[in-house]
C-alpha cells in the first residue's frame, strides 16, 4: 500500500508554507528522526512510503504519489503526523483537506481533533458523560476571577498541548499575573482547574471497535503530590516512567472503563492516550484526552506499547492497520496482515523493500549528486564541461565496481562505456548522455522549490543518472549488483543527433538483451516504447541587389515577407494524425531603420514517425524554400541534428509488459507512450527490446525551467533497480 507520512518541519522563518501569518503559531513539531523511524517502520512492513511536509504545497505532493482509487487502483492512506503550522485548530487542517480529497488517513477526525484540542470543551462533554474531571473555570482576563477560588490551582491555555503555559498556582495575585500573561501569549481563554495533589498516570489506547488497552503508565513525581511534568521537563528532562504501573486489579480497571469512555465520548478515531490525576483518597480525575499521542521514541505512548509486547516497527504498522480496518473493513485489513505475514516468514525482507528503505534514506544524496552534475555545465559546445562530468561518473561507477573504456570524440568530448563484468555480451545496456543544448546565456543553477528540483539539464540526462546511481547503489546495498552483467553508455552528442555514436550505440547493443534509457518521464510517468525522429533547419534569406526602386519596396524581395510565407506553408504540414509537426524555434532580422530587412534568419525542428516521412519532409521542405522569381532573394538552406525515430516493435512491447508486471509489485505509476520526445534509443541495434523514460518524472522539457518532481528520484530508482535485477533472473 502507499502511505504518504505528512507532518511538519521546523520552519526557519514565522509564515513559511503558508500565504499569511495569523493567529497562534505551532510550537509542536515531530524530530524529523522520529519521522524517518516511523516511515522506515511502514517500509519494513511492506509499504510504498513518502514522507510529505503538511504545509501549502500538501495537495500538489499527494496528487503525485496518491493512487486514483477512481481509476481502479487500491487505495493508498496518510499516516497523519501534522500538529498543522497556525491558528487554534491547527490539528484539524491536514484530516479535513484529506477528507476533502477523499484520501483515507490514520487518526480522529477533523471533529474529534478539534475537541480535544480544546480542553474547555473536552471537560464540558466529560461532564456531561458523569465522568469524573476536576472543577474548573475559564477566564478571558484578570478581571474575571472570583474571590473564593480555592487554592492551589493550575493554569492552562484552552488550545493548546504539550504542557504550553502550565502554572501550578497557590495566590490570587499570581494567578492574576499568570492569567494576564497568557492571555497576552497565546491569545486565548485560559483554562483554571483545581489543582489535584497526588499521582499522575497516562493510559494509551489503540482501536475502534473494541480498543486495546495499553498497560497503564505512572509518572514518577518522585513522591512529591504537587509535582508536575512541564514542558521543559519534557524537552531536557523528562520524568522517569513506570509501566506497568504499580496499582491493584481494582484501580487498573477503572483507569482502562475511563480511558475507554473519554474515548467514545470525545469521538476519537485509530489511538490516543488519556492523562489522569489520582488524589490521596484515591478519586481519579480525567485531565485531558491526547489525540496525537507522541510517538517519539521515548514518550509514554510508545513507553506503554513496548510494555505490552510491541516492537517500534509492528506498533506502527498496527496503527496503520485499525485505520485501515475502520475506513476498509476487517476483510481489506485481514488481506494486508496476510501479505506482512508472508514477509514475515522471510529470513530476509522483500527485495522491493529493502531497495525503497535504502532508497528513501538516500535521497538526500541522489539530490547531492543531481546538485554536483547541475553545477557542471555540459553544454553541448563545451568539451571541457563535457568531460569534466564525465570524469566525475566515472569516479562514482569506480567504486561501485565498474571499469570504464574511452572513446575520444575531439568535436564533443569524450564517450564512455562502463562495465561490471569481463564478457563480450551485457545482460542490460543503460543509455544516457552527458551534453545538453543549452548554450552558456540560458544556464539555470540548481534550485529546489515546492518539491520540485530546478537546474539546465535535470531532465536531459542529469536526473536519469541520479536516478541510475541511486539504483546501482541500492543494489551493492542488497548484495544483487553483481548477479547482473551491465554496460552503461554515456554519449555526448545527443544535442546533434548523435550521429557520433550511432555506430558506437549499435555494436555495444547488438551485444546486450536489453537496453534502458534514462531519458526523463512525463508527468504521468510515462515509459518511452517509440519516439519521433526530428530533423533540424536552418534557412538564411538575404535581399539580392535590384536595378529598380519599385523591386526593392516590394514584398517579393523583402527577406521578412518572404519567411512569413513560409511559415505559413510549414504549418500545413503539421498532422496530428500522421505524427508530423512543424516547431519554429527561432526567427531573426536585419535591417536599416528607414528600409525594409535585408537579412531574416529562420530555425525550425520537422518531427516525424518513420524514416519514410523524414525524406518526404525533406524533399518538402526544399520546395518550399524555392524562390519563385529569381533574383529577387537568395536563400541558403542547412540542415542541423537529424535524429531517427526510435520505432515500436514487438520485442519492444514484450518488454514493456514485463516493466508494467514490475512496476506493479514496487507501486511506481507508469503508463506507456509511443509518440514521445526524441530518444537516444534509435540507434539501437534493430531487434533488441528497448525502453527509454526510466529517469525522474520531469515537467517543463525544452524550456529553461525544466524540472524534476524530487521523490519521483525514489520511486524510479526503486523501479530501475529492481527492473535491473529482474533483467538478471530473465524475468523469473
Amino acid at each position: 500500500m502507499k502511505v504518504a507520512v505528512i507532518f511538519n518541519k521546523r520552519k526557519k522563518t514565522e509564515g513559511e508554507g503558508v500565504i499569511n501569518v495569523f493567529g497562534a503559531q505551532n510550537q509542536e513539531t515531530y524530530n524529523p528522526k522520529t519521522v524517518e523511524r516511523v516511515a522506515a517502520a511502514l517500509e519494513q512492513g511492506g509499504h510504498n512510503v513518502r514522507v510529505i511536509d503538511g504545509n501549502i504545497h500538501v495537495i500538489e505532493q499527494l496528487q503525485d504519489f496518491m493512487p486514483r482509487v477512481v481509476q481502479g487502483d487500491q487505495p493508498g492512506m496518510v499516516f497523519n503526523m501534522a500538529y498543522g503550522i497556525q491558528g487554534v485548530s491547527r490539528y484539524t487542517h491536514i484530516p479535513s483537506l484529506l477528507e476533502m480529497l477523499g484520501i483515507p488517513y490514520v487518526g480522529s477526525s477533523p471533529a474529534g481533533h478539534g475537541i480535544a484540542l480544546d480542553k474547555v470543551t473536552t471537560k464540558v462533554m466529560i461532564e456531561a458523560a458523569g465522568l469524573p474531571t476536576a472543577p474548573y473555570w475559564v477566564f478571558h482576563n484578570a478581571d474575571q476571577i472570583q474571590d473564593d477560588l480555592p487554592f492551589p490551582v493550575i493554569t492552562k491555555p484552552k488550545m493548546e498541548a504539550v504542557s504550553l503555559g502550565i502554572q501550578v498556582i497557590y495566590d490570587m495575585n499570581s494567578l492574576r499575573s499568570a492569567i494576564k500573561g497568557l492571555v497576552d501569549q497565546f491569545k486565548q481563554p485560559v483554562l483554571v482547574e483545581q489543582f489535584i495533589p497526588g499521582r499522575e498516570f497516562a493510559v494509551g489506547l489503540l482501536g475502534n471497535t473494541d480498543p486495546e488497552i495499553f498497560p497503564i503508565v505512572e509518572i514518577d513525581l518522585e513522591g512529591d503530590a504537587f509535582g508536575i511534568q512541564s514542558l521543559e521537563d519534557k524537552l531536557k528532562k523528562p520524568k522517569n516512567k513506570i509501566c506497568p504501573a504499580k496499582v491493584d486489579d481494582k484501580l487498573a480497571n477503572e483507569l482502562r472503563r475511563l480511558t475507554r469512555e473519554t474515548f467514545k465520548v470525545l469521538g476519537i478515531f485509530d489511538f490516543c492516550r488519556v492523562d489522569f490525576r489520582m488524589d490521596e483518597k484515591g478519586n481519579l480525575y480525567i485531565l485531558e484526552l491526547n489525540s496525537m499521542a507522541s510517538l517519539g521514541y521515548t514518550g509514554s505512548y510508545v513507553f506503554a506499547a513496548k510494555t505490552a509486547g510491541y516492537t517500534y516497527e509492528s506498533l506502527i504498522n498496527r496503527m496503520l492497520d485499525v485505520a485501515v480496518e475502520r475506513y476498509f473493513g476487517k476483510e481489506f485489513e485481514d488481506a494486508n496482515l496476510d501479505q506482512q505475514e508472508e514477509s514475515a516468514k522471510s529470513k530476509k525482507d522483500p527485495l522491493r523493500i529493502r531497495l525503497r528503505s535504502f532508497l528513501r534514506s538516500n535521497v538526500g544524496t541522489m539530490e547531492d549528486y543531481l546538485e554536483k552534475m547541475v553545477d557542471i555545465n555540459s553544454f553541448v559546445e563545451n568539451i571541457d564541461g563535457v568531460n569534466l562530468l564525465g570524469r566525475w561518473i566515472s569516479s562514482q561507477l569506480s567504486g561501485l565496481g565498474f571499469d570504464r573504456q574511452v572513446f575520444s570524440m575531439s568535436e564533443s568530448g569524450n564517450m564512455l562505456y562502463f562495465t561490471n563484468h569481463t564478457q563480450e555480451t551485457n545482460d542490460v545496456l543503460i543509455l544516457g548522455n552527458l551534453d545538453n543544448p543549452v548554450d552558456y546565456e540560458d544556464y539555470m543553477s540548481f534550485s529546489e522549490e515546492r518539491g520540485r528540483i530546478y537546474g539546465t539539464g535535470v531532465s536531459r540526462g542529469k536526473g536519469g543518472i541520479a536516478v541510475l546511481l541511486g539504483a546501482l547503489k541500492a543494489l551493492r546495498f542488497t548484495r544483487t549488483l553483481k548477479r547482473v552483467k551491465i554496460g552503461i553508455l554515456f554519449i555526448t552528442d545527443d544535442s546533434k543527433g548523435g550521429g557520433s555514436a550511432r555506430t558506437i550505440l549499435q555494436d555495444i547493443s547488438s551485444r546486450s538483451s536489453y537496453v534502458l534509457g534514462l531519458n526523463g518521464a512525463g508527468l504521468g510517468g510515462e515509459i518511452i516504447t517509440a519516439s519521433l525522429g526530428s530533423t533540424s533547419f536552418n534557412i538564411e534569406v538575404n535581399r539580392t541587389k535590384n536595378k529598380s526602386r519599385h523591386q526593392y519596396f516590394s514584398d517579393e524581395s523583402d527577406p521578412l515577407w518572404y519567411s512569413a510565407q513560409k511559415i505559413n506553408q510549414l504549418k500545413k504540414l503539421n498532422s496530428k494524425e500522421n505524427g508530423v509537426y512543424v516547431t519554429l524555434t527561432g526567427l531573426e532580422t536585419r535591417g536599416n531603420e528607414d528600409q525594409p530587412a535585408y537579412h531574416a534568419a529562420l530555425s525550425f525542428v520537422l518531427r516525424y514517425q518513420s524514416p519514410e516521412q523524414g525524406q518526404k519532409l525533406d524533399s518538402q521542405v526544399m520546395r518550399i524554400f524555392q524562390a519563385k522569381s529569381p533574383g529577387t532573394v537568395r536563400v541558403n538552406i542547412t540542415k542541423g541534428a537529424q535524429k531517427k525515430p526510435f520505432l515500436h516493435t514487438d520485442n519492444t512491447q514484450q518488454f514493456f509488459e514485463e516493466i508494467a508486471k514490475i512496476a506493479k509489485v514496487v507501486e511506481v505509476r507508469i503508463k506507456q507512450e509511443e509518440a514521445g520526445i526524441t530518444s537516444l534509443l534509435s540507434n539501437v541495434a534493430s531487434g533488441v527490446p528497448a525502453i527509454d523514460g526510466l529517469g525522474p518524472v520531469t515537467g517543463g522539457y525544452g524550456s529553461k525551467d525544466e524540472y524534476i518532481v524530487r521523490d519521483s528520484m525514489i520511486d524510479r530508482s526503486v523501479l530501475l533497480s529492481y527492473l535491473i535485477y529482474k533483467i538478471g533472473k530473465r524475468f523469473a
